[in-house]
């Protein structure tokens, strides 16, 4: 065999051959069709015998979640840090190439600034608060803890010396008060320090629960550094693949989505930290004013609890309230007119400004994806159900718009008033244009 052939041999071995391309033939039609039937009862089957071992599956996506959760946090990080990243991009990148002459060494240098900003940023956040709030947490709840049981005591004899006239009202009110501080002395003597060592033992899983979860945190700030640095590579490969699995029309459809739940997403969860961060500073300059008791411990409450919609303050305000009540009764009632201030102006003025309508959810459909997700996931549920619903909303305002248009039929909610229908022919009529109509033919 000459070189020749040789070459042109290899040539065709080495080049990617064409696949498909001639249409399937009526054996391989009626083998696809065989194939459907087959693969629908196979998952049928499969579905059957997943519920059957529904508890040994979910233990094992369990495990793999806990294997995997640096890489999760790692692209939450990265999540959070991307704004900084692009951020910098924007601003760096054509500084850069008007001095360099590789576009790539530009883009380079200004991702390695970027995410060296975004990283210095975030050890900046973490630290300020280990600083800031570990010592003060640790004497607050060491003083809470000291200082409670004298409390307690002192709150008891105050009820055992409140003094009553002799009056029916007067009777039942001592009857409920004697009775209320009887049920509190035993609690505190036989359920309190019997579930001192239950809380303790608790406390020290607790603790290495936590050490575990700063050690997957690190991890986790590890990978985020190169999710930041490949972004555009996986963004890249996700697309080709939905362009690969799906129609045009389904992968359009998809990346849409996608786009559109990452600026919900993205609009509430980063203003949402902002604005419980603004809130939890202007909780600790007030309490620190009114000279109120536990003043960082309770700001950091109220400024956590305050990343929750809508039920966020009050699940913050009334531990605290009761916490600060317990020191003086006036300072807490004092506490709770402050807290109402501070909610009407985050509601009507600090919130809108930073989120905006960044959900698109009405107050009722914000309540449901709170009690929803809170049901099922806890606290994360009722942070993350939010937006979770509102991309599931947008999903299905999305088809009921496209059904509407299909219909030739008007897509605003307004035009659906209590005089407009739809006659049998499917055509969209307005009832007060056709009252005004009738009533200007019958004055003629």
């Amino acid at each position: 065999m000459s070189e020749h052939e040789k070459t042109d041999q290899e040539t065709y071995y080495n080049s990617k051959p064409k696949i498909g391309g001639n249409g399937p033939s009526k054996l391989r039609k009626q083998f696809n069709k065989g194939m459907t039937y087959f693969l629908i009862i196979a998952a049928a089957l499969a579905c059957y015998f997943a519920l059957l071992r529904f508890r040994y599956i979910f233990n094992v996506l369990w495990k793999i979640y806990d294997v995997l959760k640096p890489v999760l946090y790692g692209a939450v990080i990265a999540y959070l840090l991307n704004p900084i990243v692009k951020r910098v991009d924007e601003r760096l990148v054509p500084a850069l190439n008007k001095r360099m002459k590789n576009p790539k060494r530009a883009e380079g240098i200004s991702r390695f600034v970027g995410i060296f900003l975004s990283l210095v940023i975030l050890g900046a956040v973490v630290s300020a608060l280990c600083n800031l709030l570990l010592p003060q947490l640790y004497f607050s709840i060491r003083d809470m803890i000291f200082i409670l049981p004298s409390q307690l005591n002192h709150m008891i004899n105050s009820m055992n010396n409140i003094k009553l006239d002799d009056s029916t009202t007067g009777s039942l009110v001592k009857t409920i008060v004697e009775q209320g501080t009887d049920t509190l002395e035993n609690w505190l003597r036989n359920d309190l320090l019997g579930r001192m060592n239950e809380w303790m033992s608790n406390l020290t899983v607790g603790v290495i629960n936590f050490l575990g979860e700063i050690v997957n945190f690190l991890i986790g700030v590890i990978v985020s550094v190169y999710i930041l640095y490949s972004k555009e590579t996986f963004t890249r490969q996700t697309k080709k693949t939905v362009y690969a699995v799906f129609s045009p029309k389904q992968a359009n459809l998809i990346l849409h989505l996608t786009r559109k739940s990452d600026e919900i997403f993205g609009g509430f969860i980063i203003g949402k930290v902002i604005d419980s961060a603004i809130i939890g500073v202007l909780c600790f300059i007030g309490l620190s004013i009114l000279n109120m008791p536990y003043t960082l411990l309770v700001s950091v409450v109220v400024g956590v609890t305050n990343i929750i919609p809508f039920f966020g303050p009050y699940v913050g305000a009334i531990p605290s309230a009761i916490l600060i009540m317990l020191d003086s009764p006036i300072k807490g009632l004092y506490f709770l007119i402050f807290i109402l201030l501070l909610q009407q102006f985050d509601g009507n003025i600090l919130g809108p400004k930073i989120l905006g309508n960044s959900t698109g959810l009405s107050a009722f459909w914000v309540i449901v994806a709170i009690l929803l997700g809170g049901g099922l996931f806890g606290f994360p549920g009722m942070v993350m159900g939010v937006p979770t619903f509102a991309v599931l909303y947008y999903i299905a305002q999305m088809l009921i718009h496209s059904k509407l248009e299909y219909k030739l039929l008007p897509k605003n909610t307004s035009a659906y008033d209590p005089y407009s229908y739809v006659d049998n022919e499917g055509r969209y009529v307005h009832g007060k244009e056709d009252n005004k109509d009738s009533e200007n033919k019958d004055s003629k």
